[in-house]
């Protein structure tokens, strides 16, 4: 596999789990604080991930170049600051 095409799956590999990890903590926190511990929590919460995760994946494709090179950009300014 090349560099780049490697570079590219990780990328791709990397917003699954990081979408998936994100999505299920705040789903579950989110339905915790509107909810409780009430009985239905954990198909409320199940719900919950799967519509997070459906709009967190495709976001975290895209936005997470964008803050890549907001994090490059910083730390460019600020490392003229000094």
């Amino acid at each position: 596999m090349s560099k780049q095409k490697f570079a590219h799956a990780r990328q791709l590999i990397f917003a699954f789990y990081m979408s998936g990890i994100m999505s299920l903590m705040m789903s579950g926190i989110i339905t915790f604080l509107n909810t409780g511990l009430t009985e239905g929590f954990l198909q409320r919460w199940g719900s919950a991930f799967l519509v997070a995760w459906g709009s967190a994946l495709p976001l975290v494709i895209f936005v997470a170049p964008l803050a890549g090179r907001l994090t490059a950009r910083t730390l460019n300014f600020l490392a003229r600051e000094r």
